[in-house]
Protein backbone atom coordinates (compact mmCIF):
# COMPACT_ATOMS: atom_id res chain seq x y z
CA UNK A 1 0.00 0.00 0.00
CA UNK A 2 1.45 3.68 -1.19
CA UNK A 3 1.72 6.22 1.43
CA UNK A 4 -0.47 8.57 -0.74
CA UNK A 5 -3.22 5.67 -0.52
CA UNK A 6 -2.55 5.63 3.24
CA UNK A 7 -3.25 9.41 3.23
CA UNK A 8 -6.43 9.56 0.51
CA UNK A 9 -8.37 6.30 1.74
CA UNK A 10 -7.50 5.84 5.22
CA UNK A 11 -7.98 9.11 5.81
CA UNK A 12 -12.18 8.93 4.48
CA UNK A 13 -12.11 5.60 6.58
CA UNK A 14 -11.50 7.13 9.70
CA UNK A 15 -13.36 10.30 9.02
CA UNK A 16 -16.07 8.04 7.32
CA UNK A 17 -16.45 5.97 10.69
CA UNK A 18 -16.68 9.24 12.98
CA UNK A 19 -19.40 10.47 10.58
CA UNK A 20 -21.69 7.02 11.19
CA UNK A 21 -20.79 7.22 14.48
CA UNK A 22 -22.06 10.91 15.26
CA UNK A 23 -25.21 10.43 12.65
CA UNK A 24 -26.20 7.27 14.65
CA UNK A 25 -25.92 9.11 18.23
CA UNK A 26 -28.39 11.83 16.42
CA UNK A 27 -30.26 8.88 15.04
CA UNK A 28 -30.55 7.76 19.09
CA UNK A 29 -31.20 11.03 20.67
CA UNK A 30 -34.34 11.74 19.09
CA UNK A 31 -37.13 10.12 20.59
CA UNK A 32 -38.99 7.44 18.03
CA UNK A 33 -42.23 9.28 18.84
CA UNK A 34 -40.75 12.32 17.26
CA UNK A 35 -39.57 10.47 13.95
CA UNK A 36 -42.19 12.25 11.43
CA UNK A 37 -41.13 15.47 13.21
CA UNK A 38 -40.66 18.10 10.37
CA UNK A 39 -39.49 21.59 10.86
CA UNK A 40 -41.45 23.30 7.51
CA UNK A 41 -44.45 21.24 5.51
CA UNK A 42 -41.31 21.13 2.84
CA UNK A 43 -38.55 19.61 4.61
CA UNK A 44 -38.49 15.78 4.89
CA UNK A 45 -39.23 14.21 8.69
CA UNK A 46 -36.59 13.32 11.17
CA UNK A 47 -37.04 9.56 9.32
CA UNK A 48 -37.12 10.77 6.48
CA UNK A 49 -33.96 12.53 6.36
CA UNK A 50 -32.20 9.07 7.85
CA UNK A 51 -33.82 7.01 5.11
CA UNK A 52 -32.45 9.45 2.80
CA UNK A 53 -29.15 9.47 4.01
CA UNK A 54 -28.88 5.34 3.80
CA UNK A 55 -30.59 5.38 -0.08
CA UNK A 56 -28.03 7.83 -0.92
CA UNK A 57 -25.15 5.67 0.08
CA UNK A 58 -26.42 2.71 -1.51
CA UNK A 59 -26.76 4.40 -4.47
CA UNK A 60 -23.40 5.77 -4.81
CA UNK A 61 -21.16 3.51 -3.37
CA UNK A 62 -22.65 1.40 -6.96
CA UNK A 63 -20.44 3.54 -8.49
CA UNK A 64 -17.25 2.27 -7.09
CA UNK A 65 -18.14 -1.41 -6.99
CA UNK A 66 -21.02 -2.70 -9.73
CA UNK A 67 -21.96 -5.99 -7.81
CA UNK A 68 -21.58 -4.20 -4.04
CA UNK A 69 -23.68 -6.37 -2.11
CA UNK A 70 -26.50 -4.15 -0.53
CA UNK A 71 -26.46 -3.01 2.74
CA UNK A 72 -28.28 -5.81 4.96
CA UNK A 73 -31.69 -4.64 5.56
CA UNK A 74 -33.22 -5.07 8.99
CA UNK A 75 -36.69 -6.48 9.82
CA UNK A 76 -36.89 -5.46 13.32
CA UNK A 77 -40.24 -4.33 13.80
CA UNK A 78 -39.03 -1.10 16.06
CA UNK A 79 -39.01 1.57 13.50
CA UNK A 80 -36.24 3.22 14.69
CA UNK A 81 -34.02 0.52 15.98
CA UNK A 82 -34.73 -0.54 12.30
CA UNK A 83 -33.58 2.69 10.67
CA UNK A 84 -30.49 2.74 13.00
CA UNK A 85 -29.74 -0.79 11.70
CA UNK A 86 -30.29 -0.23 8.53
CA UNK A 87 -27.85 3.09 8.87
CA UNK A 88 -25.14 1.14 10.00
CA UNK A 89 -25.68 -1.54 7.27
CA UNK A 90 -24.68 0.93 5.14
CA UNK A 91 -22.23 2.75 6.53
CA UNK A 92 -20.52 -0.57 7.05
CA UNK A 93 -20.68 -1.56 3.51
CA UNK A 94 -19.24 1.76 1.99
CA UNK A 95 -16.47 1.34 4.45
CA UNK A 96 -16.11 -1.66 3.01
CA UNK A 97 -15.91 -1.15 -0.43
CA UNK A 98 -13.62 2.07 -0.07
CA UNK A 99 -11.01 0.07 1.97
CA UNK A 100 -10.82 -2.66 -1.14
CA UNK A 101 -10.58 0.27 -3.33
CA UNK A 102 -6.82 1.32 -4.86
CA UNK A 103 -5.51 4.86 -4.69
CA UNK A 104 -5.82 5.02 -8.53
CA UNK A 105 -9.06 3.99 -8.79
CA UNK A 106 -10.16 7.22 -7.40
CA UNK A 107 -8.80 8.86 -10.43
CA UNK A 108 -11.53 7.19 -12.75
CA UNK A 109 -14.39 8.41 -14.19
CA UNK A 110 -18.04 7.26 -13.74
CA UNK A 111 -21.09 8.46 -15.50
CA UNK A 112 -23.22 10.58 -12.93
CA UNK A 113 -26.62 12.18 -13.52
CA UNK A 114 -24.47 15.72 -12.86
CA UNK A 115 -21.86 14.51 -15.90
CA UNK A 116 -18.70 12.45 -15.57
CA UNK A 117 -17.19 12.50 -12.43
CA UNK A 118 -13.90 10.78 -10.75
CA UNK A 119 -14.53 8.14 -8.05
CA UNK A 120 -12.61 11.00 -5.59
CA UNK A 121 -15.78 13.26 -6.36
CA UNK A 122 -18.30 10.54 -5.38
CA UNK A 123 -15.81 9.66 -2.60
CA UNK A 124 -16.20 13.11 -1.36
CA UNK A 125 -19.94 13.41 -2.52
CA UNK A 126 -20.64 10.48 0.18
CA UNK A 127 -19.53 12.23 2.88
CA UNK A 128 -20.91 15.74 1.72
CA UNK A 129 -24.14 14.41 1.63
CA UNK A 130 -24.18 12.85 4.99
CA UNK A 131 -22.91 15.95 6.58
CA UNK A 132 -25.26 18.13 4.86
CA UNK A 133 -28.16 16.41 6.39
CA UNK A 134 -27.30 15.21 9.27
CA UNK A 135 -26.74 19.17 9.65
CA UNK A 136 -30.39 19.40 9.16
CA UNK A 137 -31.25 16.90 11.92
CA UNK A 138 -29.18 18.81 14.09
CA UNK A 139 -31.23 21.31 13.92
CA UNK A 140 -34.57 19.12 14.28
CA UNK A 141 -33.14 18.09 17.91
CA UNK A 142 -32.46 21.44 18.42
CA UNK A 143 -36.73 22.39 17.73
CA UNK A 144 -37.42 19.85 19.83
CA UNK A 145 -35.18 20.92 23.00
CA UNK A 146 -32.73 18.04 22.69
CA UNK A 147 -29.01 18.62 23.61
CA UNK A 148 -27.12 16.87 20.16
CA UNK A 149 -23.96 15.05 20.71
CA UNK A 150 -20.97 16.97 20.77
CA UNK A 151 -19.82 16.82 17.68
CA UNK A 152 -17.34 14.08 16.06
CA UNK A 153 -14.77 16.00 13.39
CA UNK A 154 -11.68 13.87 12.39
Amino acid sequence: MSFAQDIVIDAFLEKWENSKNYLIQIAETMPEEKYGFTPTPREMSFKEQLIHIQQNMDWIVGYFEKDVLEAEISTLQNDKARLIANLTSSFDTVYNVIKASRLEDLDSTVDFFAGKKTKLQMLNLLQDHVSHHRGQLVVYLNLNDLKPPAYVGW
